[in-house]
Parts: C-alpha cells; structure tokens; sequence
C-alpha cells in the first residue's frame, strides 16, 4: 500500500484537533514529513518500525507497567511518526511555561515564610493546611538563589480550539524527560534524511543545561562542588532514566545508604574515603528522604539529611515541600497566582477545575458526571481517576461514597477531548490521542526550556489516558521553524 492510500484512510475524528489534518488537508508543518514518508512504502515503514523497538529493547528503556500482572517490565513504546509543533507556537508556550514557573517559586518562597498569599485571602488557608504534601518541617528554610522548582514537567492538551491548555504541574520529581531524549536519537537513526530536510529545534544540550544549574547550586565559595543523583534503587518505575541522566552528566548514581551525615555535613562513600557532597538531585520522594523526620520506616533516604539541608550545608533538587504546589486542588489557583505576584494575566490558561470540597461544585459534577473526570488532588500516573463518559453506574456509585468521605482529596475537570496526532499502528495511519509534556529548567540566570518535549499517546484506541505507566507510549516531539 502507498503512502497516499495510508493518507486517504486517515480518518481525522470530527470536532478534534488533529495536529496533522485540517479539514481533510494537510498542515504546512508536515508537509515536509509527508513527503518523505512519501519515498516509503508499507513494509519500509514497517521495517523501521521494528528497528526501533530494538534499538529501545538494546538501549533497556524501560517503564513499569503496575496494572499489568502479566509482568512490570516492558519496553516503553514508541511510535516511529513525529508530532510537529511550529515555532510560532513553541514560542507562546515558552513563555507560558516560563511566566507560571515564576509565579510558582514566588509562591512556595512564601507558602514557607511569611503566607503574605494566604493573609490577603488569595488562597483559602484551609486548602494549604490540609494539603498532605504543605511540610511545615521546611518552614523558613532558606533554599540557593530562592529557587525551589529547579526541574519541572508542566503537562499540556491541545483542545478542539487549537490552544495549548495547561492540564497539570509536576514540580516534585519529574520523571519522562529520558524518553524524550532517546526518542530523538532513535528518530534520527531511523529516519536521518528527515532531519536534514526539516529544520528542527534541537534538544540534546538538556544535560549540560541541568548539570550547570546544579553546579550552580553549590555554595559559592566551593570551587569543585561534588553532585549526586540520588535513586530509590533498581525497582523504581523510572531507574532507566535515573542511570542515564546521572551517565548524561557525570556524576553518581547513589542511593541512601551510599551516604552519611557527619556534623551536619553530607559525605558520599567511596573507596577513597568519604568525600562531601555539596548538591543532591533527587528522585526520592519527600516522605522517604529522612527517617529521623518524615517516614521512620523508610530505608531508601539518608538519617540527618534534614538537618544538613535546614543548616544550608546541601542543595537538594528539587527543594524538599514543592507538592503543595502541584497539588490538583491548589493548582486551580495558579492564575492567580501569577495576576498577585506578577500582575500579569495568565499567558497560558488551566482547564477549567472544581474543588469537591465546594459543595456547589460537587453537585454541579454530580449532575454533569457523564461530561466529567474526577481526580484524586495527589495522585499521579493516571491513576484515581473517573471518567465520567465510560464509568459503570455501579461503580460511579462506590466512587461518590469516597468522594462524599473526602471530597478535599478530589477536583473534576469537564472532560477535554485530547488532540490526536497519527500513529502507525498495524501497518496503517491511525490517530491517537495526546498531551505534551516540557520540561523546564529553573536556575540562577532564569527559566529554561528545550524546544520539545514528551509527548505521551494514548495508544488504544479512543482511549484519553495516556500515561507510560499504564500503557501508554510516545513519539518524537519535533519544533520546527517554517
């Protein structure tokens, strides 16, 4: 089958942007992709499809699948066609992006000193003081440079308007940001021609961007500050991604009992003796970095880190207590967030949100629950969610008798149809839906973003979660300047 016949069965879904078509056409931005996917036929395409499951499966990139019982690991799946954004539009969400990461330091600056936000009636206080993740043990510690956001995954959908819309803020531990890396590369082992005859962004130098800024967090009159990545170990869902930053940049992979704490100071292990650490970036969650503090059974993170981190001694990336910033309830209020610290509007608007703690929101969800999700306001990954459209009656039941328990632990959102990018599946152009994930890098000298990003595909059919760890995969984010 020729490429045009794969184009003419490409049946774009009706009200749905699709990044490729418009009205039966084909975008600028593609047409030179299409003309090159115009040289192939279905079996080289096929081909190149398994190429580059092999090169994934030779690399070991890996994501765990926890819904699965058929086993966690597999190879994270990766579609061969990339989804283009023009610069014209990289660049609004550039600026987007930055202006919110702005508003969310200067947030957590505050939340963790003098609650200037809460005192003006901005946020209610009652939704900081009960949000599980709002650690009063970090109160008035002073973090490098006021920065406590060093490394983000801002998600974004495209919805039927063709705006980018920010869906939610992941300022903890971040993870993808490795998958969008080694798309690149595989896109370009599979398809070199393209590269040359599209000009492409590129996003390669987003480990030496990360590795300056760490080196940058290290106390001043250190000369040769040692950095760390410090790893929950092997069995963590994104130990791939862990290994290949820390190789990226050059510096140890550690986990917590590679580390002690001496007078307040941290010192890694090595057969050389200890030798001090002065910047940490870690992948450990908040309630397991300090037994002594948070969780006592915790035996991934190090006795004493707190008080070395509380006597400034070590910089820890990103800042210990960012969840109360991307807590889903919270994050219905970034907007603003941004009009009382920077008297701006909003370049970059949220989908719109409902706090089930309101009761009037909750009964206008209950009445719309067909046209709605429901989302628990900590969880990640895609899991805790309604979707209204598919849910059974029954089970909409038993879900509304937790949500009546707690209704603080979950927000709705009307249910947003995803854009939809083509995907090669089974020997024909199908679409999929999609969101987009950026990363950002905050350090001394402002915010930094690589042109592209992660974005994640729903790989079953109709299907909006799109989330690695439950089956989801990805594809090469390319932006491209017409």
């Amino acid at each position: 089958m020729s490429l045009q016949a794969l184009l003419n069965e490409y049946n774009c879904p009706e009200g749905i942007w699709d990044e490729m078509c418009d009205a039966g056409k084909i975008r600028k931005h593609y047409d030179k992709v299409v003309t090159t996917f115009g040289t192939l036929d279905v079996p080289a395409l096929q081909q190149k499809d398994v190429l580059a499951g092999e090169l994934f499966m030779n690399q070991g990139i890996t994501f765990t699948v926890y819904s699965d019982n058929k086993g966690i690991e597999r190879i994270f799946p990766f579609d061969i066609i990339p989804r283009i954004i023009t610069g014209k539009e990289w660049d609004v969400v550039e600026k987007g992006i930055q202006q919110r990461l702005k508003a969310l330091n200067l947030f957590l600056k505050d939340i963790y000193s003098g609650q200037q936000i809460l005192k003006d009636g901005i946020i209610p206080a009652a939704l900081i003081s009960s949000c599980p993740h709002y650690l009063r043990e970090v109160h008035g510690i002073q973090v490098p440079n006021d920065i406590y956001v060093h490394i983000s995954g801002i998600d974004l959908i495209r919805g039927d308007d063709g705006k980018f819309y920010i869906l939610e803020d992941n300022l903890r531990t971040p993870s993808g940001v490795s998958y969008m890396l080694e798309n690149r590369e595989v896109t370009k082992r599979i398809f070199p021609d393209m590269f040359a005859a599209n000009n492409v962004r590129v996003i390669h130098n987003y480990p030496l961007i990360l590795y300056q800024i760490l080196l940058q967090l290290a106390a001043t009159q250190i000369s040769n500050p040692t950095v760390v990545l410090l790893t929950p170990g092997m069995y963590n869902s994104a130990y791939y991604e862990h290994t290949y930053l820390a190789r990226q940049m050059g510096i140890s992979l550690v986990e917590g009992r590679d580390l002690v704490i001496d007078d307040h100071k941290v010192y890694m292990k090595t057969t050389n003796g200890l030798q001090q650490v002065h910047v940490i970036y870690r992948r450990i969650d908040d309630e397991y970095l300090d037994p002594l503090v948070f969780n006592p059974k915790s035996v991934l993170g190090v006795p004493g880190l707190m008080s070395a981190y509380r006597k400034g001694n070590v910089a820890i990336v990103n800042a210990i207590g960012n969840g109360v910033a991307d807590d889903k309830a919270v994050y219905a209020y970034v907007p603003a967030m941004i009009r009382y610290y920077l008297n701006e509007e909003p370049i970059l608007q949220n989908v719109p949100t409902y706090e089930l703690s309101d009761p009037e929101a909750k009964e206008h969800v209950f009445k719309n629950i067909r046209k709605m999700v429901v989302k628990r306001t900590n969880q990640s990954g895609g899991y805790g969610m309604v979707m209204g459209n598919t849910i059974s009656e029954e089970d909409w039941e038993k879900a509304k008798a937790e949500i009546e328990k707690d209704p603080r632990s979950f927000i709705a959102q009307p249910i947003v149809q995803l854009s939809t990018v083509p995907c090669f599946i089974n020997g024909k152009f199908a679409p999929r839906h999609v969101d987009f994930r950026p990363y950002a890098l905050c350090g001394p000298e402002g915010v930094r973003i690589v042109p592209g990003g992660l974005t994640r595909v729903a790989l079953k059919e109709g299907s909006l979660v799109v989330n690695s760890s439950q089956g989801g995969g990805s594809k090469d984010t390319w932006v491209v300047d017409l």
